[in-house]
């Protein structure tokens, strides 16, 4: 293991995790803690049924009330991808005036390119692209990767979050349209990666490694992430009210649209595609593909026999993975060898640099203290406009 510890080798019963989940344990049928995870936590937020329906026209209606005279009532990230391709054009569909916005952080393949331009062009929808400085883009990925952290989409997902929260604020939009969805994303191991909001984290990282200042890089403080955005800004996942299965999603996409499958979850970046089918692997034993086959399987979409089939697949050919390399290297100011020495060297934990997990303790203690004050009062005895002032103080952060 990356830990330098030793484990038997075992595989869920039900999915195609394994032990390379430095985290997961087994019931006594075999039975993964990502399964339990999923069927516990997930499933009853999930529905692809009567009840998901409704409860998303009442969502959808909402939005489209408060959005009237503005000239956006939503606003939605597009890659290129699957998900957010598909739920676009839902969007269109559902008569909503998305805001679309696309984060271009320097990887964008081609075709990732092409099939934002054919979902925008035939959606007739307003894109607006932010571009990142790619000399502080670049810093910042090359600091991670002399981490030597698991997570190397940490400066990218930032970015990406980051750059869109701020376009929400600047035209006063409360809906923020996440193509989220558990249907293919409802296994994914904590132990492989690390959060991507967490600022200190990504402060740390730069300050022993970067070179340059980062001045124009968009950074969420924990103060922007926890203490405005989330109280400002209601995040809206619509793929888990409805019957939500990727291969008819990408056939939709394909017929009406022109849109093109580039070949793996999130491999609309050149980045992604080396990091998961080359970095994950080689440096730490984590292959993604097992979370996301599993992923499948839980929702119903997929056997466990046409997963495994599936892993027996390379993941990448050896023309391909010089080809991406080269590109990586290059790209990032590194040599070839350089490249790999960083990937050769010894792994490292999150926790080996800081973190903001003390902040977002005192945080969470500190709104269960407002809660628990807000249960012991009963505000309808005081005066009106006391019982106001007071209200708006509970509902504070700084309360």
């Amino acid at each position: 293991m990356p830990d330098g510890k030793v484990r038997a080798y075992r595989m869920c019963t039900r999915c195609v995790m394994d032990t390379t989940d430095p985290d997961i344990t087994f019931d006594a049928e075999g039975v993964c803690s990502n399964c339990h995870g999923f069927e516990n936590n997930l499933k009853p937020y999930w529905k692809p049924n009567a009840e998901g329906a409704a409860e998303l026209e009442a969502l959808l209606e909402r939005i489209r009330r408060e959005g009237e005279g503005k000239t956006y009532d939503c606003i939605i990230g597009l890659s290129g991808g699957v998900d957010s391709s598909f739920l676009a054009t839902r969007l269109n569909a559902w008569r909503l005036r998305p805001l679309v916005v696309h984060v271009d952080a320097g990887w964008n393949s081609e075709l990732a390119v092409k099939n934002i331009e054919q979902i925008i062009s035939r959606l007739g929808l307003h894109l607006d692209t932010v571009v990142i400085d790619w000399n502080e883009m670049r810093d910042l990925q090359r600091a991670f990767l002399k981490s030597h952290v698991a997570n190397q989409d940490i400066p990218q997902d930032h970015a990406f979050s980051a750059a869109l929260v701020h376009k929400a604020l600047e035209h006063g939009i409360t809906y923020v349209i996440s193509g989220t969805n558990f249907a293919t994303e409802g296994v994914l191991p904590q132990g492989w990666g690390y959060d991507a909001m967490d600022a200190a984290h990504i402060r740390d990282i730069h300050r022993q490694f970067g070179e340059l200042k980062l001045k124009r890089f968009p950074i969420l403080s924990f103060r922007d992430y926890y203490e405005t955005m989330l109280h400002k800004l209601q995040f809206v996942a619509p793929l888990n009210y409805m019957p939500y299965d990727k291969a008819s999603a990408i056939a939709h996409l394909e017929q009406n649209y022109g849109w093109r499958y580039y070949g793996g979850k999130h491999y609309e970046s050149i980045w992604t595609r080396w990091y998961q089918a080359h970095y994950l692997p080689r440096k730490f034993g984590y292959d993604k593909r097992k979370a996301h086959l599993s992923s499948l399987i839980v929702a119903g979409t997929m056997t466990r026999e046409a997963a495994l089939k599936e892993l027996e697949k390379p993941l990448y050919t050896d023309n391909e993975l010089a080809e991406d390399t080269a590109f990586v290297a290059k790209k990032l100011g590194f040599t070839v060898e350089e490249l790999e020495a960083l990937i050769e060297a010894p792994p490292r934990h999150y926790l080996d640099f800081a973190t903001h997990a003390g902040q977002l303790e005192r945080y969470q203690a500190r709104l269960a203290r407002n809660s628990a004050l807000k249960a012991r009062l009963n505000l309808r005895t005081l005066p009106a406009r006391l019982a106001r002032r007071l209200s708006g103080v509970l509902a504070s952060p700084k309360g």
